[in-house]
C-alpha cells in the first residue's frame, strides 16, 4: 500500500513539473563582406576561418614550435593521468598525440581525429617512426568526430575549433562522446591580447568561447589557464 502511495505521489509530481525545453541551435549567418582569411560564415557573431590544408603540415612540425608556443607547458597543464582516454580533435600530423600518448601509457590511449586522410597518413607515419602504439587515427567529418558515446575523458583542440564550419553540430557530437566528468581543453590564440600577431579569424576571445560552449547545458566552464605566451587554455567540464 505504501509503495502504491509513493508511485502515485511521484506520478503527480511528474505531471506538475514543466516539460524540459531544448533551445534551438543558433542560426549561421552568411555575409558577402568578410575577412579574406575567413569563409564568410558567421556563428554567434564570429567568422569561421579557412581550414589549414595538409599541404601546410610542415608548419605544425616546425622545430621552433615548442619555443614559440611552449607546447611543453600545455601538456604539463593538462595533468594527464595514466590510463586516460584522450581525443585530439584536428590532430593533424600528430604533434600532440605522441606527447600525450607517453603521459597516459601504458593503459591509456589517444584518438587522433582529423577530416583530412592525408593528415592521418602523416600521423600514422610519425607514430610508427616514434614507436608509439597507443594512438588510434580516426577519420571524422565536419559534423562528427566519429567517437563512441560516453567514452572520452579529455578532448583537446589546439588552434582548430575556430576553423570548424559546423561548430554547433561538431560540439554537440563531442559532448556526446565525453564521459560524465570529462573535460574539453580548448586552446586558442588570445584575441584580447594585442601582442598576439595572428590573423584575427584565427584567434578567439575567452568571452566568445564561453558563449559557444555553454550553449550546451551539460557543459560548465571550469577555469582558464594562461601559462602560454600567446594562447589561452579554457577548460569546460561535462556535468
Amino acid at each position: 500500500m505504501r509503495s502504491l502511495f509513493l508511485l502515485q505521489l511521484l506520478a503527480s509530481a511528474a505531471l506538475l513539473s514543466p516539460p524540459r525545453v531544448h533551445a534551438a541551435p543558433p542560426a549561421y549567418e552568411t555575409r558577402a563582406e568578410h575577412d579574406p582569411n575567413g569563409i564568410g560564415k558567421f556563428y554567434l557573431g564570429r567568422e569561421i576561418a579557412q581550414v589549414m590544408g595538409h599541404q601546410a603540415a610542415g608548419w605544425l612540425e616546425r622545430p621552433e614550435r615548442e619555443a614559440e608556443e611552449r607546447t611543453d607547458l600545455l601538456v604539463e597543464a593538462m595533468q594527464l593521468k595514466q590510463g586516460e582516454i584522450v581525443a585530439d580533435i584536428g590532430a593533424g600530423s600528430g604533434y600532440f598525440c605522441w606527447r600525450m600518448a607517453k603521459a597516459v601509457a601504458p593503459e591509456g590511449k589517444i584518438y587522433g581525429v582529423d577530416i583530412q586522410p592525408e593528415m592521418l597518413e602523416l600521423l600514422q607515419r610519425n607514430m610508427s617512426r616514434r614507436g608509439v602504439s597507443n594512438v588510434i587515427s580516426v577519420l571524422g567529418t565536419t559534423t562528427d568526430p566519429k567517437l563512441p558515446a560516453d567514452s572520452i575523458d579529455t578532448i583537446l583542440m589546439v588552434d582548430v575549433y575556430h576553423e570548424f564550419d559546423q561548430p554547433y553540430e561538431m560540439a554537440k557530437a563531442m559532448v556526446s562522446a565525453l564521459k560524465k566528468g570529462g573535460r574539453f581543453v580548448l586552446v586558442e590564440y588570445r584575441r584580447e591580447d594585442p601582442k598576439v600577431q595572428i590573423k584575427r579569424v584565427h584567434t578567439m576571445s575567452e568571452t566568445q568561447a564561453k558563449a559557444e560552449f555553454t550553449l550546451f547545458p551539460e557543459l560548465r566552464w571550469e577555469t582558464t589557464l594562461t601559462p602560454l605566451p600567446q594562447q589561452h587554455i579554457l577548460i569546460f567540464r561535462k556535468h
